[in-house]
């Protein structure tokens, strides 16, 4: 078990599992922009470095229409039906 602070609230830190990392990325991953400035620009150059190091992945991008709110719900099924990593862009 691992400690994963939070920045919303470090006042009382969680324990949080780490998810099990495959063996391989033979995966579907999706990339979602929160809609963060330069948050399209950290996803460009992971997307570019992914598909050097593992060209047997497939990356779609999706973008928050706003960092204010939470993904709309169509917006999550829509990833987690489709995908089977999600790595999320933030960045100012």
């Amino acid at each position: 078990m691992s400690t994963i602070l939070d920045p919303t609230d470090e006042r009382t830190p969680v324990a949080r599992s780490i998810s099990p990392r495959s063996a391989s990325l033979q995966r579907r991953v999706a990339m979602l922009d929160i809609a963060k400035p330069r948050g399209n620009v950290l996803l460009d150059r992971l997307e570019e470095l992914l598909k050097e190091r593992y060209p047997e992945i497939t990356v779609s991008r999706y973008s928050k229409p706003t960092f204010t709110k939470p993904a709309p719900i169509s917006l999550r099924n829509e990833i987690r039906e489709n995908n089977d990593v999600v790595l999320e862009a933030l960045a100012d």
